[in-house]
């Protein structure tokens, strides 16, 4: 059976695009790079044979005379520089218009609704902030009131974060549903609703990242659902269940960490995973008749370091990564196809923490193709491509 394996290491873009100023982002963001000189080079030794090197200078990233893999720089087709817009190019469904963003704050009118619909009574801040910025801010007042803290970014995302001690998780799930349901009723063009759930530790707000839930627009048609339908399985690992709001997935498990991540990634590569645990209700396994999708989102490099403007637990983050890689390849069979990729740049060495509109490394590896350099590939949708190729 053939497999096609895609980890997109979050947020790891390798150089400002040439319209970055149009989405309020300095030319000298390059996310990858500017982590590697903080920390005086990265020690990627895997990721390094496979051609990472040889893309651009990174220090202590060396070029390799012969690399193993496929390797090369995409630039994005879609007019973004966020999660949705990344992933659902990478699955071949190109984003011309952009999401709306709300630097103002969400209308009065949206606010009104989502306050009436979910009996909240009220909400607190409505203004773009850091994450852990506004939860620490607004802590005692969302004690005090219970209201939810709803936030945006730079980016098309409506927020809802709460104390889940205070207000139940299910219930801020619940909330999330209704915005979404209500964002997309209004065409009020928002990307993703996003449960932001925290608790007091060691008296401070921290988030609790594995309980995070994202409820994105559905997309209108993927390579995911080409695969599904065609009998293949979509095993999605991390955000991406949220990111395709389950569409064109066949079995899907959150995780709380990348190492949670990518050990799972190896489990499923080595057909460890418990797939029976996982399934989608729909998925009929008797009708398996083409090749499988093996999904993962390796979010701490965006969510815990670029947003945070942490380079140095970027580059730890980084360097984690690189060393499951020579387990996964050395359990891939003859007909497995390993793809690295980002989708989208967060530099935590440039100013602001949101995330910057940056091209992506592709790393490319399988027993049976010739390693080269790709040289610039216009559109993340050549991930398609190559999936397409591998799988039918």
């Amino acid at each position: 059976m053939k497999r096609a394996i895609v980890m997109v290491i979050d947020s790891m873009g390798i150089g400002a695009m040439d319209d970055c100023q149009e989405f309020n982002d300095s030319s000298k963001c390059n996310t990858l790079k500017n982590v590697c000189e903080f920390n005086n080079g990265l020690h990627l030794p895997n990721m390094q044979k496979l051609g990472l090197g040889n893309i651009q200078d990174f220090k202590g990233i060396e070029k390799e005379t012969n690399p193993t893999g496929q390797y090369g720089t995409m630039l994005e087709k879609s007019k973004g520089k966020d999660t949705t817009t990344g992933h659902w190019e990478m699955a071949g469904l190109i984003s011309p218009k952009p999401f709306a963003t709300y630097p103002e704050g969400f209308p009065k009118e949206l606010v009104e609704e989502f306050i009436k619909e979910t009996g909240c009574k009220g909400i607190l801040a409505n203004h773009p902030a850091s994450g852990t910025a506004i939860i620490a801010e607004l802590n005692d007042e969302h004690h005090k009131t219970k209201f939810p803290i709803v936030y945006t970014s730079a980016d098309s995302v409506f927020q809802i974060a709460v104390d889940t001690d205070l207000i139940p998780l299910q219930t801020l799930y619940d909330w999330c549903e209704i915005a979404r349901k209500i964002l997309d009723k209004g065409n009020w063009n928002v990307s993703r609703v996003i449960a932001r759930p925290y608790k007091i530790i060691d008296g401070k707000p921290t988030r609790i990242s594995k309980d995070r839930r994202d409820y994105s627009m559905v997309p209108s048609h993927t390579i995911l659902n080409d695969i599904k339908n065609s009998g293949g399985r979509v095993i999605a690992i991390g955000k991406i269940e949220d990111i395709f709001s389950k569409s064109g997935i066949t079995h899907a498990i959150h995780t709380g960490s990348n190492r949670e991540g990518l050990n799972l990634t190896l489990k499923a590569v080595k057909n460890e995973l418990d797939l029976n645990s996982i399934a989608y209700p729909d998925y009929n396994k008797s009708e398996n008749k083409t090749g499988d999708l093996i999904f993962t989102n390796l979010v701490d490099t965006d969510m815990l370091y670029g947003h945070r403007n942490d380079p140095k637990g970027y580059g730890q983050a980084i360097e984690e990564i690189d060393t499951f890689v020579d387990d996964i390849i050395q359990n891939m069979t003859d007909d497995d196809l390993l793809i690295i990729t980002a989708d989208h740049g967060c530099d935590p060495t440039v100013e602001g923490t949101d995330h910057t509109r940056e091209k992506v490394p592709i790393l490319i590896y399988s027993k049976r193709i010739e390693p080269k350099n790709l040289g610039v590939i216009n559109g993340f949708d050549y991930v398609a491509k190559v999936i397409k190729e591998q799988i039918f």
